[in-house]
């Protein structure tokens, strides 16, 4: 009996594996390693907010520090986690996500001044052996954070 190999479905079958492998390797990341991720739905347009600038500080004593100003990517995602395994620790955190410039850029008819500036989050993470994911969903007017996974 003669096997007959059809190299496009045997390309395609790779192809489809190393999607996988990449997304597979990406949700382990995000579901069992310590550290701190976060990201920004646009609910107003039914898309990631692409662009929008945030700063991430830790609380020290009775002010804020800024550890890092990050901006999403086209997945409404910042690049790199905003903490690692490596740093990860327990305490009190901000994040401060500009909405307000981001739907300015977008052409969003907005007043003057926008209703909503910034969108800032101040949260506490006990557990530093816990990865932590901290999502907006962003309107012009109004913003819902949750604990993510």
């Amino acid at each position: 009996m003669k096997t007959v190999v059809n190299r496009r479905g045997l390309l395609g079958a790779g192809s489809a594996m190393l999607a996988f492998a990449a997304f597979t390797n990406r949700t382990a990341w995000a579901a069992g390693s310590p550290g701190l991720t976060t990201h920004v739905l646009d609910t107003a347009n039914g898309k990631p907010g692409e662009g929008i600038k945030i700063e991430f500080s830790v609380l020290e004593g009775e002010t804020y520090k800024l550890l890092a100003t990050v901006h999403t990517n086209a997945d409404g995602r910042n690049a790199e986690p905003l903490l690692t395994p490596e740093n990860m620790k327990a305490g009190k955190y901000q994040l401060v996500f500009y909405i307000g410039e981001y739907f300015a850029k977008l052409g969003a008819q907005l007043p003057n001044p926008p209703f909503l500036e910034k969108a800032v989050i101040q949260f506490g993470m006990a557990d530093a052996t816990a990865h932590y994911h901290v999502p907006i969903l962003a309107t012009p007017w109004s913003y819902t954070t949750y604990r993510g996974s």
